[in-house]
């Protein structure tokens, strides 16, 4: 498939603008989904028949069947399906009680696959994150017992509260899909996701991570509070019994399955992009480490990152190619915690999110 050039990248891309339905979008600019799309989604939510629906309507679907369970979170939930879409993972950021964990056991359930849960503490040792030799007295030997890293969405609360030990070993894991124990490698599950979040106040007694594991995270998302009328619809919800704890009662279902996440993520790997795309990916990355206010740029991983988020986007939207568009809707998720700025910029008040602002329209956009 040939990829097209700027101009009929732009005409296609206006053509496609034309013809979408646009969702709650985040401080991400990304939200919108083709109306086509968006129709099937609704379909499949309500129960039409399964078959009828390709991978892209299906992970569509998946945004709509959370939405039954949280509320007022639409660009973080499309940023999760990007990441899951593009391999990567996420780190959530929002003060507590604006339904992290809720949010990650919501997409599990849409997806059908399975989730697990650490609580992150100072005393949380490598091996309850990865699993440990045990000795089993009948047999005389050692087995081995598999921890909570052996699941397919793993939500790693506070990660920022416990010693970068503990961290290393789940960097081990989120890079290479595999932990070693006593010497041997063990393959994790697919699909496998890290889903780790922190808390933006309470520093105090924290080990922050390493700016080698933040670039490991495809995203960052921020989760902020709710707008009065969310809040709103929250409380209704539970006053008309809505329970967490019980999501099915909810009327949250499986949407998609595990293979269709997988033949996504094939149809993903096809998405094109033009040299002159490309080359605008490069600049603007370049652009950040060139920035007086900022002591380390992002690196080459970065790009390849915002590379991979913007293709899952284009995808999702509909297209066999990526517009400038794409690349600049995700390179706020993709490039802030990318991003390490002097200590009297920050003094000053600047932002990691107003430098790459500030690079979005300094740099020049492909025609």
């Amino acid at each position: 498939m040939s990829t097209p050039t700027g101009a009929e990248a732009s005409a296609s891309d206006a053509s496609h603008e034309a013809a979408t339905t646009t969702l709650t979008t985040g401080p991400g600019g990304y939200g919108s989904v083709p109306a086509a799309a968006s129709a099937a989604a609704e379909g499949a939510s309500a129960g039409s028949p399964q078959p009828a629906l390709d991978p892209r309507s299906r992970l569509v679907a998946v945004r709509s069947e959370v939405g039954k369970a949280i509320v007022g979170q639409d660009a973080a939930v499309t940023g999760l399906v990007i990441a899951m879409l593009a391999g990567g993972h996420v780190l959530l950021e929002g003060v507590p009680g604006v339904a992290k964990t809720l949010l990650v056991r919501s997409l599990a359930q849409a997806l059908d696959i399975g989730t697990k849960r650490i609580q992150f503490t100072p005393d949380l040792m490598p091996g309850d994150v990865t699993g440990s030799l045990v000795y089993d007295s009948r047999s005389a030997e050692f087995s081995f017992r598999a921890g909570p890293v052996f699941t397919n969405l793993l939500l790693a609360d506070e990660i920022n509260r416990t010693p970068p030990k503990t961290q290393a070993a789940l960097l081990e894991a989120m890079e290479e899909r595999q932990v070693s124990v006593d010497g041997t490698p063990r393959p994790l599950p697919e699909p496998f996701m890290v889903i780790a979040t922190q808390n933006p106040v309470e520093y105090e007694g924290t080990y922050p991570l390493p700016e080698a594991q933040l670039d490991r995270f495809l995203l960052k998302l921020v989760l902020p509070l709710p707008e009065r009328n969310e809040e709103i619809e929250v409380l209704s919800r539970h006053s008309g019994g809505f329970d967490p704890r019980d999501l099915t009662s909810a009327g949250l279902r499986a949407v998609a399955t595990p293979e269709d996440l997988s033949a996504a993520r094939a149809q993903v790997r096809t998405v094109g992009a033009a040299p002159e795309v490309l080359a605008y990916v490069v600049d603007l990355v370049r652009a950040t480490r060139t920035t007086p206010s900022v002591a380390l740029g992002v690196s080459p991983r970065g790009a390849t990152a915002l590379l991979a988020s913007s293709r899952a986007w284009a995808w999702l939207g509909g297209r066999s190619f990526i517009t400038p568009d794409d690349v600049k809707a995700l390179a706020l998720p993709t490039l802030r915690h990318r991003i390490q700025l002097r200590a009297e910029a920050e003094m000053e008040g600047v932002t990691t999110e107003s430098v790459i602002n500030g690079v979005l329209r300094s740099v020049p956009v492909p025609r």
